[in-house]
């Protein structure tokens, strides 16, 4: 009977590692199965990237000269970049008031995408006649090379005697005080950073967002003046919200006071 019994656990055993080692195939082939696919479906994503790319390629050229005619109509209007820059909220809190000074003589802003696209692009800026520099475009490029990696150039500003407003903001302030936040480093220095070009958030949000449709940024302050509420118009509803509980606290009080008077004079007729 041991010898049977034995016998039965030696099969059970060899029964459960042949079950083992049967799932352990069966999963191997189903990962290999899978690996398969995946390949595929890369395949798709590439020959549906390059397809995309074409598609982005044709409709960029067909966008060119509806570009052009939009800024031919900018053009009639004043300062309407530097409106459009001081209304968008990234933007805006890299403007100091010198740069905003600086940026009323640009008339034209340009974004150029590389013919293929995914190499880059390149910003343009066009600058009147003006005190600070010499310059009628100034541009910054940014380039994708064939490994992916980013870089990025500029245009040199040709600052004039004592306008550079780079060094203005890179000056200790005098009496040796710390800066405020009104003596914060120029926008101008975006132009000669060139630290991490592939992390260049000003660069990406002019091309992504205000390139596309700038019109809505030089309109934002008119839509808040419209709408009633301006910079911080929570806040005026709030405080206005604030005054109004406070005028019905200080009528509670004046009641209550009322009442407590009126007591008063009932009681002493009372006691008269």
């Amino acid at each position: 009977m041991a010898t049977t019994a034995k016998q039965a656990k030696t099969e059970e055993k060899n029964g459960a590692e042949n079950a083992d080692e049967q799932a352990d195939k069966e999963q191997q082939e189903a990962i290999e199965q899978i690996d398969e696919v995946q390949n595929e479906i890369d395949r798709l994503n590439e020959q549906a990237s390059e397809e995309i790319l074409k598609v982005e390629q044709k409709y960029n050229k067909l966008r060119q000269p509806f570009f052009q005619k939009r800024s031919d109509l900018i053009a009639k209007i004043p300062n309407f970049w530097v409106t459009a820059f001081v209304n968008h909220p990234q933007v805006s809190a890299l403007l100091n008031e010198e740069d905003e000074e600086a940026l009323q003589f640009l008339t034209k802003v340009e974004v150029q995408e590389f013919e293929d696209i995914k190499s880059g692009y390149k910003i343009n800026f066009y600058f009147d006649q003006n005190q600070y520099f010499s310059n009628d475009v100034i541009s910054k490029e940014f380039h994708l090379n064939d490994t992916g990696e980013p870089s990025s150039k500029s245009t040199p500003i040709n600052w004039l005697d004592g306008k550079d407003l780079t060094k203005k903001a890179n000056s200790p302030a005098k009496g040796g005080r710390k800066r405020s936040p009104e003596e914060q480093e120029s926008f101008f220095c975006w132009f000669s950073d060139h630290g991490d070009a592939g992390a260049d958030e000003l660069g990406e949000v002019i091309k992504d967002d205000i390139w596309p449709n700038p019109l809505q940024y030089y309109l934002a302050s008119e839509i808040d003046e419209e709408g009633g509420v301006g910079p911080g118009g929570d806040d005026e509803l709030d405080d206005l919200d604030e005054e109004e509980e406070g005028e019905d606290f200080e009528g509670e009080d004046d009641e209550g006071e009322e009442d407590v008077e009126g007591e008063d004079d009932e009681d002493g007729e009372e006691e008269g």
